[in-house]
């Protein structure tokens, strides 16, 4: 086991007068000793020793870093006091803006607070009254925060389906559009998504949902569907557009036929909407809305199966009110760049904003659509929206609950001209998405 950093340090210091005072040939034997004890390379462990006990300055990011080598921290630095964040108080408070931001991380979590804070004070409707906790919650940290609160998170492993299938020959007509083409977009260049609501079982109808996400500013639409048929599809898209604070300028989608029919493509090209498609079996082309698939459908109406008129009167219900949520208070982060050095890939990403604030930065957003979001935005009660989103949603799954567990598909095997099969066998990854299981009767027939 190799030395601590602070065992490093002192190390260090009790080295670097020797070193500095020392001939040429001892120094290089105190060298050789101490890259052997700490591991460090040759070069940086000389400039280690030699600058021990100096200031060092160095821009990163363009942030200004003063450090001393051989101290932890700056001997002169002000220590950090970080008790004062551990008061119950301040927890209760914190544990109420996180449920109260639908379980955001911590870098989105604090970008939230600076924004909410000040927002409720103005309405008056703050949660907090200890000016403390107040100054508190818009200073901690995103690694506070996410210490704090490391017990009280819960991560979900469920996992959907893709009920993506093949569309027309007509794609060939579409052009395609891949994730690297999104350069430089300005708000209204969408792309489109369906959420199947199957709850596990993908035999008979159920309810769709239509995810539209802005690429430049990702605002985000949601519209229930009843089935993935083209009718209904068509129709979520049309409500969906009819939301956007801005003109829908372009639409990108995947190439499932509920898409690439020629109703939808006649009518981009009437309403001068530029039509295109991923590629076939790319999912991360569509990747700034297949993110939005969990973040906000599935987080906010779950997995259960919902096919019946009252739920699908619940969940058009529910989708304009999470609009408001979702785009005025809920921050998102995009990223930048992706550098990759060997076999390390990293991220870059940019400061947390929600689309509405990224609406308004954007230089080719009118003053009209400004205008009209500010007075939306401040009309908007955060706390009347979240109940209200509550009470939809135990609505919604109490429905789903008493409706009981999704119908299964009959025993018989398909018979040999069903879709599902194709020449006596199923079909494979070439003509689908994902293979369908074998039925007991079908294993039976394969052996």
């Amino acid at each position: 086991m190799g030395l601590t950093m602070h065992e490093r340090h002192a190390l260090v210091r009790e080295l670097s007068s020797r070193f500095q005072l020392s001939g040429k040939k001892e120094r290089s034997g105190i060298l050789n000793n101490f890259v052997q004890l700490t591991g460090y390379t040759r070069c940086y462990a000389a400039y280690v020793l030699r600058t021990c006990g100096s200031k060092q300055v160095r821009i990163r990011d363009g942030k200004r870093i003063v450090f001393i080598p051989g101290y932890a921290r700056h001997p002169g630095a002000k220590r950090h006091r970080r008790g004062r964040y551990r008061t119950r108080a301040f927890l209760e408070a914190l544990r109420k803006f996180w449920a109260l931001s639908d379980g955001l991380c911590g870098k989105r979590l604090v970008a939230f607070l600076r924004e909410i804070v000040p927002l409720l004070e103005r309405q008056r409707r703050l949660l907090v009254h200890d000016p403390v906790v107040r100054e508190q919650l818009v200073t901690a940290s995103a690694a506070t925060i996410d210490r704090l609160l490391a017990k009280t998170k819960r991560a979900s492993q469920l996992k959907g389906r893709s009920f993506t299938r093949p569309g027309s020959l007509l794609k060939h007509h579409i052009p395609v559009r891949t994730f690297a083409d999104w350069s430089d977009v300005r708000p209204g260049f969408c792309e489109a998504d369906l959420v199947a609501h199957d709850g596990g079982s993908a035999y008979g109808d159920f309810a769709q949902t239509l995810t539209l996400t802005d690429v430049a500013t990702c605002w985000t639409e949601t519209e229930v569907a009843k089935n993935k048929a083209r009718v209904h599809v068509f129709a979520a898209i049309k409500n969906a557009r009819s939301r956007l604070p801005f003109p829908l300028l372009g639409l990108d989608c995947d190439n499932g036929g509920e898409f690439i029919n020629v109703e939808l493509m006649e009518y981009c090209q009437a309403e001068d909407i530029t039509f295109t498609r991923s590629r076939a079996y790319h999912k991360n082309d569509n990747c700034y809305v297949e993110q939005k698939n969990n973040s906000v459908v599935r987080r906010a109406v779950g997995y259960y199966r919902y096919n019946q008129p009252r739920q699908l009167e619940l969940l058009g219900m529910l989708y304009k009110v999470l609009r408001l949520y979702t785009n005025f208070f809920e921050p998102v982060m995009k990223l930048r760049e992706k550098v990759r050095q060997g076999s390390t890939l990293t991220r870059r990403y940019d400061e947390p904003q929600t689309p509405y604030r990224r609406v308004l930065a954007h230089p080719q957003t009118s003053q009209e659509i400004k205008d009209a979001l500010t007075r939306q935005y401040e009309s908007i009660n955060l706390i009347e929206v979240r109940r209200l989103l509550t009470r939809l949603q135990q609505a919604l799954f109490r429905s789903a609950i008493e409706a009981g567990p999704p119908p299964q598909p009959p025993g018989d095997f398909p018979a040999a001209n069903h879709p599902w099969r194709k020449g006596g066998t199923f079909r494979s990854k070439q003509n689908s998405t994902r293979e369908e299981p074998l039925l007991p009767q079908a294993k039976a027939e394969t052996t």
